[in-house]
């Protein structure tokens, strides 16, 4: 077998996990979150959620990853060699559950991309605003477009992954993820600058702590670990192609800023713009496939041309963060199939767009003619995002933190975040790194999940 794929810098390194972690939980269910959960205080919660809790899962992961240079499949087994069949369960689990969300993920990128290009035929502009708010349901209900735009998309980004670490994912990401932050700022140019704007920066800046309850809490910190692609084995798997001289301190905490970053510039591109509009902030996850688009095709009598090139930059950016979380959904499996069975990469891209692409199929006719088919009262689609969101991420991720702080060596967790002793500012912080990966990380996992079934 070809000796293992590395990535080229630390900047790749930071670029390839945030475009993992920077996505469509960022630009799609953060902001729409945010509105039904109270506004600055749920973006408060989040922000320490993400410091405190979801960044020692982060460095948990990346930490087994490199430290077993293997995928998601066989780290816990490699790392602990007598209970090897033991792990292999579990190892499975974390390359299931990436597959599992990419089949309802790739669904909502094809929607994305079937809005660039209404985007780019203005028909946000020139429709009426009636008619830009009935057309998310009509599309998402009709049999033969979504599933087109779900293949096509999931296609492209197989494609991509083919190429390789280098080639492929390293140079998409160091080219979408500069990209995404441009786009992101010249959409809150945008949004801030309307009239009556001003309301919705209010509701990002100022928390309101009478909204604080429980649900907040809850929910803040499942968007932290959502958002930061926590318990799907994408992490572990990214971190094996990291070198051994990097700081994965420093590419973590980069990562999570990154990541942090640009979820609040997500909702500053869109919350003002919700608020000029007077459209309930607590839209939903429509929020922008519907609302959006009505708030441009509102300002497309006024400023037309604005409007379109607005519309279009929007779409392409949520086209684009759909893609680098696709993309590292789809190597989980590929370097499974990779090195597991001796798969070449495009032959294991393509096995997996074939498989997921099928499940995606059906996911995205549970709106249409499939609507019928109803489990514990959720149609398909809901029922894998539900299922993934509230179980199988936080079951996942609690294994690898419990795995971490009480199955690895404390001497080889310690070597891997200080590199052998060599990052002295590593060796002075890792007592209170490996407190919070051993128990403050696990317990909150733990609380959230059962909360979850409690609330």
């Amino acid at each position: 077998m070809k000796e293992r794929e590395h990535f080229g810098s630390r900047k790749a390194v930071i670029y390839a996990m945030a475009g993992s972690a920077i996505g469509l939980g960022n630009i799609w269910r953060f902001p729409y979150m945010v509105g039904e959960h109270g506004g600055a205080v749920f973006v408060l919660i989040y922000i320490v959620a993400t410091l405190l809790v979801s960044l020692p899962v982060f460095i948990a992961e990346i930490t087994l990853g490199r430290r077993s240079r293997t995928s998601s499949f066989g780290a816990m087994s490699k790392m602990d060699p007598r209970h090897k069949n033991r792990w292999k369960w579990v190892g499975l689990m974390s390359v299931f559950i990436p597959l599992f969300i990419l089949c309802y993920y790739s669904v909502i990128g094809g929607w994305s991309l079937y809005y660039l290009i209404k985007s780019c035929a203005f028909d946000f502009v020139k429709g009426s605003p009636e008619a830009v708010n009935g057309l998310f349901g009509s599309f998402i209900s009709s049999v033969w477009m979504p599933v087109w735009m779900h293949l096509l998309f999931l296609a492209v980004c197989a494609w991509i992954v083919a190429r390789g670490v280098k080639s492929g994912i390293e140079r998409f990401s160091r080219l979408t993820i500069p990209a995404l932050f441009v786009l992101i700022v010249l959409l809150i140019v945008y949004s801030v600058s309307l009239p009556g704007a001003s309301a919705g920066v209010k509701y990002l800046l100022k928390p309101d702590f009478s909204e604080f309850n429980v649900k907040t809490f809850v929910y803040a910190m499942g968007q932290s670990f959502f958002s930061l692609s926590l318990g799907m084995g994408a992490i572990v798997t990214y971190g094996s192609y990291v070198k051994s001289d990097e700081n994965l301190v420093v590419s973590s905490a980069g990562t999570a800023i990154f990541d942090l970053l640009f979820a609040v510039l997500a909702g500053f591109a869109i919350m003002p713009a919700v608020f000029a509009a007077g459209i309930e902030p607590g839209a939903g996850p429509g929020l922008i496939f519907q609302s959006v688009p009505f708030i441009f095709s509102s300002m497309g009598a006024k400023w037309p041309v604005v409007s379109a090139i607005v519309s279009i930059l929007f779409f392409l950016a949520i086209v684009v963060a759909a893609m680098t979380s696709v993309i590292s959904l789809i190597e989980v499996g590929v370097a499974f199939l990779h090195e597991r069975f001796g798969m070449a990469r495009p032959k294991a891209c393509a096995l997996v767009f074939v498989l997921c692409g099928a499940v995606g199929v059906v996911c995205s006719l549970s709106f249409g003619p499939l609507s019928g088919i109803q489990i514990v009262g959720k149609n398909i689609f809901d029922l894998f995002d539900w299922f993934a969101s509230n179980v199988l991420l936080l079951l996942m991720a609690f294994t690898v933190v419990v795995f971490v702080g009480f199955v690895m060596k404390r001497e080889d967790v310690r070597d891997e975040i200080t590199n052998g002793g060599r990052k002295t500012l590593n060796a002075k912080l890792f007592g209170g790194i490996y407190f919070l990966i051993k128990w403050v990380a696990p317990i909150s996992v733990l609380a959230i999940f059962v909360t979850n079934f409690i609330l």
